[in-house]
């Protein structure tokens, strides 16, 4: 692989010094390298895009390099995560090993998430490498949210919202939720209710070829209850009660390239240390 772009958050890479660095390296190796702002300026020669930043540039990217079918590296700028294999000192090292072909590939499940609005009908579907988060709206009151999965009903939560996460994502705001760490290569669903007012409410897990849909009841028809949906942490859509969201296995995967052999257990551990 010869052909390179740099995806860079600027808050971190002040005024661009690795990237050029990175830039300037990668054409000395005979190699071409494009260093973009916009996720959607990816050309499609591109072979491989570096991510300079942290877990969360990362992630941004990943919607649009999974559906151009390309690999990301993450160079990690910040605290340690989950994601970013390389530190400033190694990306060097790591073009030449990606040039000479020494590099796995570790493909990732993503989710689509699918609105449907009442008065516009199904809105167009977006994905997410992490989580699908549905949560509480304006004032400090629960709302009530009934889940289904392939149809059936499952249960109905009195909470601050819903985590529906990846396996990449169980790290995130759901671990934050009380919900379980899963092995991020895993296909499979996780469902995490925020400080539901119940006791015996817990995350459940479910097949990735499960459908899962959320839809937000009324609980207090005298006011106009809402509710956010978030996709990977940006938010996507409004829900008014008796709308829903269809979430799903996403037909894409993020492509993430591998050059360690650090297993996810050596980074849980290193990253349980830090916070012990």
């Amino acid at each position: 692989m010869k052909n390179f772009c740099i995806i860079t958050n600027p808050y971190k890479d002040k005024e661009y010094a690795l990237t050029n660095k990175m830039k300037s390296y990668i054409e000395l190796k005979g190699g071409s390298c494009q260093v973009i702002t916009e996720k959607n300026e990816i050309p499609s020669s591109v072979e491989v895009i570096f991510v300079l930043g942290g877990d969360g540039t990362l992630i941004r990217a990943a919607g649009v390099a999974s559906e151009k079918d390309i690999p990301l590296l993450g160079v990690n700028l910040g605290h340690l995560g989950y994601l970013c294999e390389l530190e400033e000192h190694n990306v060097c090292a790591a073009i030449e090993e990606i040039m000479n072909g020494h590099y796995m590939i570790e493909e990732r499940m993503m989710l689509s998430g699918s609105p449907v609005i009442q008065t516009e009908g199904e809105k167009l579907s977006q994905k997410a490498l992490n989580d699908i988060v549905i949560c509480r709206k304006g004032a400090l009151q629960l709302v009530e949210l009934t889940v289904s999965v392939n149809g059936e009903y499952l249960s109905t939560y009195r909470a601050d919202g819903i985590i529906v996460a990846t396996p990449t994502g169980s790290t995130g705001y759901s671990m934050s939720a009380g919900g379980p760490i899963v092995e991020p290569k895993a296909r499979m669903i996780l469902i995490t209710p925020i400080n539901a007012h119940n006791l015996n409410a817990k995350s459940i897990v479910i097949g990735a070829e499960d459908e899962v849909t959320i839809e937000l009841r009324s609980r207090q028809p005298q006011k106009a209850e809402c509710v956010d949906v978030n996709i990977d942490g940006e938010s996507a859509v409004e829900l008014s009660v008796g709308d829903s969201i269809t979430i799903r296995a996403a037909k894409q995967r993020t492509k993430i390239i591998k050059l360690s052999k650090i297993s996810f257990l050596e980074i849980l551990r290193k990253k349980m240390q830090i916070y012990s």
